[in-house]
C-alpha cells in the first residue's frame, strides 16, 4: 500500500496473526512519550509554523487519536460515535460508568504563556451537563491532559491553561491528569 505525502497509513491487524504479543499500556505510553518528545524539541517558531500548516480539523483529529491512546493506556475502553452530530467526541467505559467526553486541544503557546481552549462547539454555546459528562483538554507541546467535569464549564465558553508556568498558575491546574473524574 502506498501513501501520499503528509498522510499516515494505519493498518490494524490482530498481533496474534503475526505471532506477536499485544502492546501493554506501558508500551503504548512509551510510544506517546517518544512522539511528544519530538514536538517538545521544536522551537516556538517551528511549532507555530507547523500548527499554521495543518488544518484545525486535522489537529483535532490528531488530539483525538492521542486521547484514545492515553485513555486506553489507563485501562479504560473508548468508543467513537458514528458521524460528528453529537456534542461529544467519545464514550469512555470505566467499567463503573459510561461517560460522554468532548476532547479539545491546543497546539500553540499564547503571548501570555498560556494555552487557550474553547469550551463550546460550533454553536458557540457552552457545553451543558445534559450534553457531555466531561471535557478533556490536551496541551500538545507540554503533553499535559486536563479532565474537567461538566459542572466546571457550565457557564464558561473558554479557558486558559498554564501547564509549564512556574509563576502564573491557572485556576484549572487541579484538573491536570484528573482521570478519576471519569469514574465519578
Amino acid at each position: 500500500m502506498g501513501s501520499a505525502e503528509g498522510t499516515v497509513e494505519v493498518c490494524v491487524e490482530n498481533p496474534e496473526d503475526r505471532g506477536e504479543e499485544e502492546m501493554t499500556p506501558a508500551e503504548i505510553g512509551d510510544l506517546q512519550a517518544e512522539a511528544a518528545k519530538y514536538l517538545g524539541e521544536w522551537t516556538e517558531e517551528e511549532q507555530r509554523d507547523w500548527a499554521e500548516s495543518v488544518t484545525a480539523k486535522r489537529r483535532g483529529e490528531m488530539a483525538e487519536a492521542a486521547f484514545v491512546a492515553k485513555v486506553s493506556s489507563l485501562g479504560m475502553s473508548v468508543s467513537k460515535p458514528w458521524g460528528d452530530s453529537d456534542r461529544y467526541d467519545f464514550i469512555v467505559d470505566t467499567e463503573k460508568k459510561l461517560k460522554r467526553v468532548q476532547v479539545k486541544s491546543s497546539f500553540r503557546l499564547g503571548k501570555d504563556g498560556g494555552y487557550s481552549f474553547h469550551a463550546h462547539g460550533h454553536s458557540l454555546q457552552a457545553y451543558g451537563a445534559k450534553e457531555i459528562d466531561a471535557l478533556v483538554a490536551y496541551v500538545v507541546p507540554e503533553d499535559a491532559w486536563y479532565v474537567f467535569p461538566a459542572s466546571v464549564f457550565r457557564q464558561v465558553r473558554s479557558m486558559k491553561l498554564y501547564p509549564g508556568a512556574k509563576r502564573k498558575r491557572s485556576r484549572f491546574e487541579k484538573y491536570r491528569e484528573a482521570w478519576g473524574i471519569l469514574e465519578e
